[in-house]
Protein backbone atom coordinates (compact mmCIF):
# COMPACT_ATOMS: atom_id res chain seq x y z
CA UNK A 1 0.00 0.00 0.00
CA UNK A 2 1.43 3.43 -0.80
CA UNK A 3 1.73 5.76 2.50
CA UNK A 4 2.88 8.91 2.65
CA UNK A 5 5.83 7.95 4.62
CA UNK A 6 6.17 5.02 3.10
CA UNK A 7 8.87 6.90 0.07
CA UNK A 8 12.76 6.59 1.42
CA UNK A 9 13.06 10.98 2.04
CA UNK A 10 16.08 13.26 1.21
CA UNK A 11 16.41 15.25 4.04
CA UNK A 12 15.20 18.37 2.22
CA UNK A 13 12.37 15.92 1.31
CA UNK A 14 11.91 15.04 5.38
CA UNK A 15 11.97 18.75 5.81
CA UNK A 16 8.82 19.96 3.28
CA UNK A 17 7.02 16.58 4.85
CA UNK A 18 7.55 18.22 8.79
CA UNK A 19 6.91 21.52 7.19
CA UNK A 20 3.41 21.21 7.68
CA UNK A 21 3.94 20.23 11.08
CA UNK A 22 6.42 22.91 12.12
CA UNK A 23 4.09 25.57 10.44
CA UNK A 24 0.98 24.38 12.46
CA UNK A 25 2.83 24.61 15.79
CA UNK A 26 3.95 28.03 14.91
CA UNK A 27 1.13 28.88 14.28
CA UNK A 28 -0.79 27.75 17.59
CA UNK A 29 2.17 29.47 19.37
CA UNK A 30 1.14 32.89 17.60
CA UNK A 31 -2.28 32.73 18.31
CA UNK A 32 -1.68 31.73 22.16
CA UNK A 33 0.49 34.66 21.89
CA UNK A 34 -2.69 36.85 20.32
CA UNK A 35 -4.65 35.38 23.19
CA UNK A 36 -2.50 37.21 25.41
CA UNK A 37 -2.49 40.51 23.70
CA UNK A 38 -6.26 40.79 23.54
CA UNK A 39 -6.81 39.73 27.54
CA UNK A 40 -3.72 42.13 28.23
CA UNK A 41 -4.56 44.82 26.23
CA UNK A 42 -8.28 44.51 26.27
CA UNK A 43 -9.04 43.56 30.18
CA UNK A 44 -5.90 44.20 31.96
CA UNK A 45 -2.47 42.60 33.32
CA UNK A 46 -4.80 40.76 35.93
CA UNK A 47 -6.72 38.84 33.31
CA UNK A 48 -3.61 37.85 31.91
CA UNK A 49 -2.55 37.47 35.58
CA UNK A 50 -5.82 34.73 35.97
CA UNK A 51 -4.80 32.99 32.57
CA UNK A 52 -1.33 31.77 33.74
CA UNK A 53 -2.96 30.99 37.04
CA UNK A 54 -5.68 28.20 35.69
CA UNK A 55 -2.75 26.84 33.34
CA UNK A 56 -2.11 24.05 35.37
CA UNK A 57 -5.53 22.28 35.49
CA UNK A 58 -5.56 23.37 32.04
CA UNK A 59 -2.25 21.42 31.02
CA UNK A 60 -3.48 18.35 32.34
CA UNK A 61 -5.90 18.13 30.20
CA UNK A 62 -3.45 19.33 27.45
CA UNK A 63 -1.10 16.65 28.59
CA UNK A 64 -3.78 13.33 28.27
CA UNK A 65 -3.71 14.82 24.48
CA UNK A 66 -0.69 14.74 23.83
CA UNK A 67 0.09 11.76 25.51
CA UNK A 68 -2.12 9.85 23.36
CA UNK A 69 -1.26 11.70 19.93
CA UNK A 70 2.41 11.14 20.26
CA UNK A 71 2.77 7.71 21.59
CA UNK A 72 -0.59 6.54 19.77
CA UNK A 73 0.59 7.59 16.55
CA UNK A 74 3.86 5.87 16.71
CA UNK A 75 2.45 2.44 17.79
CA UNK A 76 -0.18 2.88 15.00
CA UNK A 77 2.64 4.15 12.59
CA UNK A 78 5.45 1.12 13.21
CA UNK A 79 2.15 -1.45 12.77
CA UNK A 80 1.99 0.38 9.26
CA UNK A 81 5.21 0.24 8.43
CA UNK A 82 4.43 -3.75 8.79
CA UNK A 83 1.55 -3.90 6.90
CA UNK A 84 -0.71 -4.63 9.55
CA UNK A 85 -3.57 -1.51 8.55
CA UNK A 86 -6.25 -3.20 9.68
CA UNK A 87 -5.01 -3.42 13.38
CA UNK A 88 -3.76 0.37 13.10
CA UNK A 89 -7.48 1.41 12.08
CA UNK A 90 -9.09 -0.41 15.04
CA UNK A 91 -6.14 0.69 17.57
CA UNK A 92 -6.45 4.28 16.23
CA UNK A 93 -10.42 4.17 16.54
CA UNK A 94 -9.55 3.28 19.99
CA UNK A 95 -7.70 5.76 20.67
CA UNK A 96 -9.50 8.47 20.13
CA UNK A 97 -12.67 7.42 21.89
CA UNK A 98 -10.26 7.05 25.33
CA UNK A 99 -9.10 10.45 24.43
CA UNK A 100 -12.42 11.75 24.36
CA UNK A 101 -14.03 10.06 27.62
CA UNK A 102 -11.19 11.08 29.92
CA UNK A 103 -11.83 14.45 28.45
CA UNK A 104 -15.24 14.45 29.74
CA UNK A 105 -14.29 12.81 33.16
CA UNK A 106 -11.59 15.65 33.72
CA UNK A 107 -13.93 18.13 32.40
CA UNK A 108 -16.79 16.82 34.99
CA UNK A 109 -14.28 16.49 37.89
CA UNK A 110 -13.07 19.50 37.42
CA UNK A 111 -16.25 21.63 37.01
CA UNK A 112 -17.43 19.70 40.91
CA UNK A 113 -14.33 21.30 42.44
CA UNK A 114 -13.91 24.60 40.24
CA UNK A 115 -13.41 26.57 42.89
CA UNK A 116 -11.39 25.30 45.66
CA UNK A 117 -8.64 24.10 42.73
CA UNK A 118 -8.53 27.97 41.42
CA UNK A 119 -8.09 29.44 45.16
CA UNK A 120 -5.56 26.12 45.32
CA UNK A 121 -3.69 27.08 42.26
CA UNK A 122 -2.71 30.69 43.86
CA UNK A 123 -5.54 33.01 43.08
CA UNK A 124 -6.77 35.70 45.57
CA UNK A 125 -9.68 37.79 45.90
CA UNK A 126 -8.63 40.14 43.11
CA UNK A 127 -8.14 36.91 40.31
CA UNK A 128 -10.82 34.55 40.95
CA UNK A 129 -13.76 35.92 39.06
CA UNK A 130 -11.24 35.78 36.11
CA UNK A 131 -10.05 32.44 36.63
CA UNK A 132 -13.44 31.03 37.22
CA UNK A 133 -14.94 33.20 34.07
CA UNK A 134 -12.34 31.97 31.84
CA UNK A 135 -11.89 27.95 33.18
CA UNK A 136 -15.69 27.75 33.05
CA UNK A 137 -16.07 27.51 29.23
CA UNK A 138 -12.90 25.45 28.42
CA UNK A 139 -13.91 22.78 30.89
CA UNK A 140 -17.19 22.42 28.43
CA UNK A 141 -14.65 21.76 25.26
CA UNK A 142 -12.29 19.54 27.00
CA UNK A 143 -12.37 16.70 24.59
CA UNK A 144 -12.72 18.76 21.74
CA UNK A 145 -9.23 20.16 22.40
CA UNK A 146 -7.80 16.71 23.47
CA UNK A 147 -9.44 15.53 19.92
CA UNK A 148 -7.18 18.91 18.32
CA UNK A 149 -3.92 17.33 19.80
CA UNK A 150 -4.67 13.59 18.81
CA UNK A 151 -5.51 14.56 15.11
CA UNK A 152 -2.87 16.91 14.76
CA UNK A 153 -0.78 14.35 15.08
CA UNK A 154 -2.55 11.16 13.35
CA UNK A 155 -2.99 13.47 10.06
CA UNK A 156 0.90 13.00 9.99
CA UNK A 157 0.94 9.03 10.52
CA UNK A 158 -2.00 9.12 7.57
CA UNK A 159 0.63 11.35 5.28
CA UNK A 160 -2.02 13.80 5.33
CA UNK A 161 -0.04 16.70 7.19
CA UNK A 162 -1.23 19.36 4.81
CA UNK A 163 -4.47 18.62 6.18
CA UNK A 164 -4.19 19.00 9.63
CA UNK A 165 -2.02 22.87 8.83
CA UNK A 166 -5.19 23.93 6.95
CA UNK A 167 -7.31 23.18 9.93
CA UNK A 168 -5.10 24.15 12.28
CA UNK A 169 -4.68 27.65 10.20
CA UNK A 170 -8.46 27.56 10.39
CA UNK A 171 -8.58 27.54 13.99
CA UNK A 172 -6.20 30.06 14.47
CA UNK A 173 -7.84 32.41 12.21
CA UNK A 174 -11.10 31.67 13.99
CA UNK A 175 -9.22 32.35 17.46
CA UNK A 176 -7.83 35.64 16.39
CA UNK A 177 -10.95 37.18 14.94
CA UNK A 178 -13.34 36.01 17.63
CA UNK A 179 -10.75 37.73 20.36
CA UNK A 180 -11.37 40.49 18.56
CA UNK A 181 -14.99 40.51 18.12
CA UNK A 182 -15.68 38.86 21.72
CA UNK A 183 -13.28 41.04 23.43
CA UNK A 184 -13.18 44.52 22.07
CA UNK A 185 -16.77 44.61 19.83
CA UNK A 186 -18.63 42.21 22.82
CA UNK A 187 -16.49 43.97 25.26
CA UNK A 188 -17.18 40.36 27.34
CA UNK A 189 -13.78 40.37 28.83
CA UNK A 190 -11.84 37.15 29.65
CA UNK A 191 -14.82 35.01 28.70
CA UNK A 192 -14.63 36.34 25.77
CA UNK A 193 -11.18 35.10 25.25
CA UNK A 194 -12.28 31.66 26.79
CA UNK A 195 -14.96 31.22 23.35
CA UNK A 196 -12.66 32.51 20.75
CA UNK A 197 -10.21 29.54 22.40
CA UNK A 198 -13.03 26.71 22.50
CA UNK A 199 -14.27 27.35 18.82
CA UNK A 200 -10.51 27.24 17.99
CA UNK A 201 -10.43 23.85 19.07
CA UNK A 202 -13.39 22.63 17.70
CA UNK A 203 -12.45 23.12 13.67
CA UNK A 204 -9.71 20.45 13.84
CA UNK A 205 -11.90 18.36 16.09
CA UNK A 206 -14.55 18.05 13.97
CA UNK A 207 -12.29 18.37 10.39
CA UNK A 208 -10.40 15.69 12.10
CA UNK A 209 -13.60 13.21 13.01
CA UNK A 210 -15.31 13.77 9.05
CA UNK A 211 -11.68 13.14 7.40
CA UNK A 212 -11.06 9.66 9.49
CA UNK A 213 -14.76 8.76 9.00
CA UNK A 214 -14.78 9.15 5.37
CA UNK A 215 -11.02 8.36 4.60
CA UNK A 216 -10.46 4.67 3.17
CA UNK A 217 -7.12 4.99 1.78
CA UNK A 218 -4.59 4.19 4.97
CA UNK A 219 -5.74 5.21 7.90
CA UNK A 220 -9.15 5.65 9.06
CA UNK A 221 -11.54 5.05 11.83
CA UNK A 222 -12.18 0.99 11.92
CA UNK A 223 -13.84 -1.39 14.11
CA UNK A 224 -13.03 -0.73 17.05
CA UNK A 225 -10.20 -2.69 18.66
CA UNK A 226 -10.48 -5.22 21.70
CA UNK A 227 -6.10 -5.03 22.22
CA UNK A 228 -6.47 -3.22 25.32
CA UNK A 229 -3.03 -3.08 26.00
CA UNK A 230 -2.97 -0.57 23.23
CA UNK A 231 -3.96 2.07 25.19
CA UNK A 232 -1.30 0.51 28.03
CA UNK A 233 1.53 0.92 25.18
CA UNK A 234 0.39 4.55 23.86
CA UNK A 235 0.19 5.89 27.10
CA UNK A 236 3.87 4.42 28.08
CA UNK A 237 4.87 5.82 25.28
CA UNK A 238 3.67 9.00 25.11
CA UNK A 239 4.54 9.48 28.90
CA UNK A 240 7.34 11.18 28.14
CA UNK A 241 5.04 14.18 26.52
CA UNK A 242 2.73 14.24 28.95
CA UNK A 243 5.45 14.83 31.54
CA UNK A 244 6.53 17.65 29.46
CA UNK A 245 3.05 18.72 29.76
CA UNK A 246 2.80 18.26 33.51
CA UNK A 247 5.91 19.58 34.35
CA UNK A 248 5.18 22.22 32.68
CA UNK A 249 1.79 22.81 34.84
CA UNK A 250 4.07 21.93 37.97
CA UNK A 251 6.61 24.46 36.83
CA UNK A 252 4.41 26.93 35.63
CA UNK A 253 2.36 26.92 39.59
CA UNK A 254 5.80 27.10 41.07
CA UNK A 255 6.59 30.02 38.69
CA UNK A 256 3.83 32.09 39.42
CA UNK A 257 4.39 31.60 43.85
CA UNK A 258 7.58 32.76 43.52
CA UNK A 259 7.03 35.97 40.77
CA UNK A 260 3.85 36.80 43.29
CA UNK A 261 6.54 36.53 45.98
CA UNK A 262 9.25 38.88 44.37
CA UNK A 263 7.18 40.80 42.44
CA UNK A 264 3.50 40.10 42.86
CA UNK A 265 1.22 40.67 40.15
CA UNK A 266 3.17 42.73 37.66
CA UNK A 267 5.69 39.34 38.19
CA UNK A 268 3.00 37.13 37.41
CA UNK A 269 1.93 39.05 34.52
CA UNK A 270 5.32 39.41 33.00
CA UNK A 271 6.10 35.67 33.49
CA UNK A 272 2.93 34.86 31.44
CA UNK A 273 4.70 36.58 28.49
CA UNK A 274 7.52 35.10 29.01
CA UNK A 275 6.25 31.50 28.62
CA UNK A 276 3.95 32.34 26.20
CA UNK A 277 6.96 33.65 24.21
CA UNK A 278 8.70 30.39 25.45
CA UNK A 279 5.73 28.76 23.70
CA UNK A 280 6.92 30.07 19.95
CA UNK A 281 10.43 29.73 20.79
CA UNK A 282 10.01 25.71 21.14
CA UNK A 283 7.45 25.23 18.74
CA UNK A 284 9.43 24.99 15.48
CA UNK A 285 11.21 22.20 17.29
CA UNK A 286 8.31 20.62 18.23
CA UNK A 287 6.52 20.66 14.94
CA UNK A 288 9.83 19.77 13.48
CA UNK A 289 9.70 16.17 15.54
CA UNK A 290 6.30 15.57 15.38
CA UNK A 291 6.59 15.62 11.28
CA UNK A 292 9.66 13.53 11.48
CA UNK A 293 8.58 10.99 13.77
CA UNK A 294 5.75 9.29 11.78
CA UNK A 295 8.89 8.84 9.33
CA UNK A 296 11.10 7.55 11.28
CA UNK A 297 8.37 5.04 13.47
CA UNK A 298 7.47 4.00 9.93
CA UNK A 299 11.38 2.70 9.08
CA UNK A 300 12.07 1.50 12.16
CA UNK A 301 9.53 -0.75 12.12
CA UNK A 302 10.65 -1.55 8.18
CA UNK A 303 14.11 -2.46 9.16
CA UNK A 304 15.58 1.02 7.42
CA UNK A 305 18.24 1.59 9.72
CA UNK A 306 20.61 2.60 6.93
CA UNK A 307 18.33 5.26 6.37
CA UNK A 308 17.62 6.52 10.26
CA UNK A 309 21.54 6.80 10.64
CA UNK A 310 21.57 9.30 7.45
CA UNK A 311 19.15 11.06 8.73
CA UNK A 312 19.43 11.66 12.03
CA UNK A 313 22.62 13.55 11.56
CA UNK A 314 21.10 15.69 9.11
CA UNK A 315 18.21 16.26 11.73
CA UNK A 316 20.58 17.28 14.54
CA UNK A 317 22.27 20.36 12.01
CA UNK A 318 19.19 21.24 11.16
CA UNK A 319 18.42 21.95 14.88
CA UNK A 320 21.63 23.20 15.81
CA UNK A 321 21.55 25.91 13.14
CA UNK A 322 17.86 27.04 14.09
CA UNK A 323 18.83 27.17 17.87
CA UNK A 324 21.30 29.94 17.07
CA UNK A 325 19.27 32.03 14.68
CA UNK A 326 16.34 31.79 17.15
CA UNK A 327 18.57 32.79 19.69
CA UNK A 328 19.37 35.88 18.02
CA UNK A 329 15.97 37.21 16.53
CA UNK A 330 14.88 36.87 20.29
CA UNK A 331 17.88 38.28 22.37
CA UNK A 332 17.39 41.07 19.72
CA UNK A 333 14.05 41.68 19.58
CA UNK A 334 12.85 41.24 23.70
CA UNK A 335 11.58 45.11 23.75
CA UNK A 336 9.47 44.47 20.72
CA UNK A 337 8.40 41.18 22.08
CA UNK A 338 7.38 42.30 25.45
CA UNK A 339 5.34 45.44 24.13
CA UNK A 340 3.16 43.38 22.65
CA UNK A 341 1.58 42.60 25.72
CA UNK A 342 2.03 45.46 27.66
CA UNK A 343 2.80 49.41 27.33
CA UNK A 344 5.98 50.57 26.52
CA UNK A 345 8.22 51.87 29.28
CA UNK A 346 6.19 50.74 32.29
CA UNK A 347 7.41 48.75 35.14
CA UNK A 348 5.69 45.57 33.86
CA UNK A 349 6.96 45.96 30.49
CA UNK A 350 10.67 46.36 31.37
CA UNK A 351 10.38 43.20 33.87
CA UNK A 352 9.49 41.03 31.20
CA UNK A 353 12.06 42.46 28.18
CA UNK A 354 14.75 41.78 30.79
CA UNK A 355 13.62 38.17 31.66
CA UNK A 356 12.80 37.33 28.11
CA UNK A 357 16.82 37.83 27.36
CA UNK A 358 17.57 36.11 30.59
CA UNK A 359 15.21 33.20 29.66
CA UNK A 360 16.02 32.75 25.82
CA UNK A 361 18.98 31.47 26.37
CA UNK A 362 17.63 27.94 26.71
CA UNK A 363 17.42 28.12 23.17
CA UNK A 364 20.75 27.19 22.86
CA UNK A 365 19.87 23.40 24.24
CA UNK A 366 15.97 23.26 23.74
CA UNK A 367 15.83 21.84 20.54
CA UNK A 368 18.33 19.17 20.63
CA UNK A 369 16.51 18.29 23.88
CA UNK A 370 13.29 17.94 22.50
CA UNK A 371 14.10 16.46 19.48
CA UNK A 372 15.98 13.44 21.40
CA UNK A 373 12.75 12.89 23.71
CA UNK A 374 10.66 12.74 20.44
CA UNK A 375 13.20 10.32 18.80
CA UNK A 376 13.24 8.03 21.44
CA UNK A 377 9.45 8.31 21.11
CA UNK A 378 8.84 7.36 17.72
CA UNK A 379 11.41 4.62 18.31
CA UNK A 380 8.84 3.13 20.42
CA UNK A 381 11.20 3.72 23.65
CA UNK A 382 8.87 6.16 26.15
CA UNK A 383 10.57 4.87 29.65
CA UNK A 384 13.90 6.78 27.83
CA UNK A 385 12.07 9.55 26.28
CA UNK A 386 9.97 10.35 29.54
CA UNK A 387 13.20 10.71 31.62
CA UNK A 388 14.40 13.09 29.03
CA UNK A 389 11.24 15.37 29.10
CA UNK A 390 11.02 14.76 33.17
CA UNK A 391 14.52 15.68 33.39
CA UNK A 392 14.36 19.19 32.02
CA UNK A 393 10.96 19.96 32.01
CA UNK A 394 10.25 19.10 35.51
CA UNK A 395 13.34 17.95 37.67
CA UNK A 396 16.05 20.49 36.59
CA UNK A 397 13.28 23.16 36.39
CA UNK A 398 11.83 23.51 39.62
CA UNK A 399 15.12 22.65 41.22
CA UNK A 400 15.94 25.99 38.92
CA UNK A 401 13.27 28.01 40.65
CA UNK A 402 13.35 27.27 44.29
CA UNK A 403 17.52 27.12 44.43
CA UNK A 404 18.36 29.64 41.91
CA UNK A 405 15.64 32.29 43.66
CA UNK A 406 17.18 31.85 46.81
CA UNK A 407 20.43 32.60 45.69
CA UNK A 408 20.33 35.46 42.90
CA UNK A 409 16.53 36.32 43.66
CA UNK A 410 14.41 37.20 40.31
CA UNK A 411 16.93 36.64 37.75
CA UNK A 412 17.66 33.23 39.25
CA UNK A 413 13.81 32.31 38.38
CA UNK A 414 14.21 33.89 34.91
CA UNK A 415 18.00 31.71 34.16
CA UNK A 416 15.79 28.23 35.52
CA UNK A 417 15.13 27.15 32.50
CA UNK A 418 18.09 27.89 30.96
CA UNK A 419 19.86 26.17 33.89
CA UNK A 420 17.04 23.27 33.35
CA UNK A 421 18.03 22.62 29.42
CA UNK A 422 21.88 22.79 29.76
CA UNK A 423 21.64 19.76 32.35
CA UNK A 424 19.50 17.81 30.20
CA UNK A 425 22.17 18.03 27.38
CA UNK A 426 23.98 15.20 29.34
CA UNK A 427 20.95 12.88 30.28
CA UNK A 428 20.78 12.97 26.39
CA UNK A 429 24.57 12.54 25.81
CA UNK A 430 24.08 9.18 27.96
CA UNK A 431 21.26 8.27 26.17
CA UNK A 432 22.05 8.47 23.08
CA UNK A 433 24.44 5.92 23.78
CA UNK A 434 21.46 3.57 24.10
CA UNK A 435 20.41 4.79 20.91
CA UNK A 436 23.48 3.29 18.96
CA UNK A 437 23.95 0.13 21.00
CA UNK A 438 20.06 -1.05 21.12
CA UNK A 439 18.20 0.56 18.13
CA UNK A 440 20.66 1.13 15.42
CA UNK A 441 22.74 -2.13 15.90
CA UNK A 442 20.43 -4.81 16.65
CA UNK A 443 17.69 -3.75 14.60
CA UNK A 444 20.56 -3.81 11.44
CA UNK A 445 20.98 -7.36 12.63
CA UNK A 446 17.49 -8.43 12.92
CA UNK A 447 17.19 -6.63 9.42
CA UNK A 448 20.17 -8.43 7.92
CA UNK A 449 18.84 -11.78 9.40
CA UNK A 450 15.40 -11.59 7.74
CA UNK A 451 16.97 -10.80 3.77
Amino acid sequence: MNQGIAKHFTFPQLLKFAFPSIVMMIFTSMYSIVDGFFVSRFVGSDALSAVNIVYPLLGVILAVGIMLATGGSAVVAIKMGEGRQKEANGDFSLITVTGVLIGIVLSVVSFIFLEPLVRLLGADERLLAYCMDYLRILLIFAPASVLQFLFQSFFVAAGRPNLGLGLSIGAGVFNMIFDYVFIVIFNMGIAGAALATAGGYCIPALGGILFFFWNRKGLCFGALSRRLSVLGRSMLNGSSEMVSNLASSVTTFLFNIYMMKFAGPDGVAAITAVLYSQFLMSALFIGFSMGVAPVISYNYGAGNISFLKKILGRCIGFILATSGVLLIVFLAGANGISSMFFKQGSEVWALAAHGLRLFCLSILFAGLNIFASALFTALGDGKVSAGISFSRTLLFTALGIVGMASVLGIDGIWLAVPLAEFLTIFVVAFCSRKLKRVYLTKRTEISEGNR
